[in-house]
C-alpha cells in the first residue's frame, strides 16, 4: 500500500502504524498492546487492542468511504437489533503517512463459521444445530428490516439484480472451467424473471457472508462489517441462505423471514451473483473466499436443480 507509512497492508507490518497512530490521537490507550487480527477479510486490516477493543484500517478507498457512514449509523441501529454489532469507540483521522479515516470498536468475541471449502474438506456450517443458527440470522435480518428508513444511504447493493446481469455473465464466462456454467446460468436466468420488489427500500446488510458473522456456542452472537448498510431489496440479505446454511436449514429460515417465491428467487440470484465475481476476483489471490463462493455456487446450483426454483 503505497501510502508512505512502509505498510504493505500486511497485518504484522501494521502493528507499529497503529501504535503511532493511537499515540497521536489517543493517548490514552497509547500503552495498550495491540496485536494483528488475521482474518479473510479484503477491505480492512484489523488489531486487537487491549482486551476489550480493535483497530480497523481501512485497506482501499472504497472501505475508507465506509467509514463515516458505520459512525452515523451503528449507535443508532445497534440497540434496535437482537444481537451485537460493532460499536465505534473513537474515530480516527489521516496521519502519520496512513491516508484515510480509520476506526476503534469494542471488541466483539466469536469466531467466523467454517463454511463449505473454505479451504480444505470444511463443513456446511460449524454450528451443532443449523436450525437454532437459522433462526438466529432470521432474526437479526427481521429486525434490521423493520427499522425505519430514516434518510438511510442507499445500499452498496441497492441497484435491481438486473443491473448485474452483464457483470454476472462475464464473470460467468471468466470460471466457466471451475463451475456447473448450465446450471448456473439456469438459476440466473430464473433470478431475473422473479417480480421486482413491490414496498419500499429497507435496510439491510448486504453481505451476510461467513467473515461477517460471529458464532459463539453455535449461536449467532455478533453481525460485523456494515461497510455495505443501507438501503435496498430485502432480498438481497437472504443470499445468508447459501452463504451460512447448509441446505436443511434453508426453508427454516425462509419461513422465518416470511420470503414469497419471489424474494427466495432474488435472494437466489444475489447469492450466486455475489459469488461468482469473487470467484473470479480472488480464484488466485484468496483461496479462503474462492472456496466459500465455489461452495455457495453448487449449494445454489443444486438448489435448483432440487426444485427450489419457481417459474415467473
Amino acid at each position: 500500500m503505497g501510502d508512505g507509512t512502509g505498510w504493505n497492508g500486511g497485518p504484522g507490518g501494521g502493528v507499529p502504524l497503529v501504535r503511532r497512530l493511537l499515540a497521536a490521537q489517543f493517548p490514552r490507550w497509547a500503552g495498550l498492546p495491540v496485536e494483528p487480527v488475521r482474518t479473510a477479510g479484503t477491505a480492512n486490516a484489523m488489531f486487537r487492542l487491549g482486551a476489550d477493543m480493535v483497530v480497523r484500517l481501512p485497506l482501499t478507498a472504497g472501505s475508507a468511504a465506509d467509514v463515516a457512514k458505520e459512525h452515523r449509523w451503528l449507535p443508532w441501529l445497534a440497540p434496535r437489533l437482537p444481537v451485537a454489532v460493532p460499536v465505534p469507540l473513537g474515530r480516527g483521522t489521516p496521519a502519520e503517512g496512513f491516508p484515510w479515516g480509520w476506526s476503534v470498536y469494542r471488541w466483539l468475541p466469536g469466531a467466523d463459521p467454517v463454511v463449505g471449502r473454505a479451504p480444505g474438506p470444511g463443513v456446511p456450517v460449524s454450528a451443532p444445530d443449523p436450525g437454532l443458527l437459522a433462526k438466529d440470522l432470521a432474526s437479526f435480518v427481521t429486525a434490521l428490516h423493520r427499522i425505519e428508513p430514516a434518510d438511510g444511504p442507499p445500499s452498496f447493493r441497492s441497484a435491481p439484480l438486473a443491473t448485474r446481469d452483464d457483470v454476472t455473465r462475464g464473470a460467468l464466462e471468466v470460471v466457466r472451467g471451475t463451475v456447473d456454467a448450465v446450471a448456473a446460468a439456469a438459476v440466473w436466468d430464473a433470478a431475473l424473471r422473479a417480480p421486482e420488489p413491490a414496498g419500499p427500500a429497507v435496510w439491510i446488510h448486504s453481505d451476510l457472508q461467513p467473515g461477517n458473522i460471529l458464532l459463539d456456542g453455535g449461536r449467532l452472537s455478533a453481525v460485523i462489517d456494515f461497510g455495505c448498510l443501507g438501503l435496498g431489496d430485502p432480498a438481497v440479505d437472504l443470499l445468508a441462505a447459501w452463504y451460512l446454511l447448509p441446505a436443511g436449514a434453508r426453508e427454516t429460515f425462509r419461513v422465518a423471514v416470511g420470503a414469497d417465491d419471489a424474494a427466495w428467487a432474488r435472494g437466489r440470484g444475489w447469492a450466486l451473483s455475489v459469488a461468482l465475481l469473487e470467484l473470479r476476483a480472488y480464484r488466485e489471490s484468496n483461496p479462503r473466499m474462492a472456496g466459500i463462493a465455489r461452495h455457495v455456487i453448487d449449494e445454489v446450483t443444486a438448489d435448483h436443480r432440487s426444485g427450489g426454483s419457481t417459474p415467473f
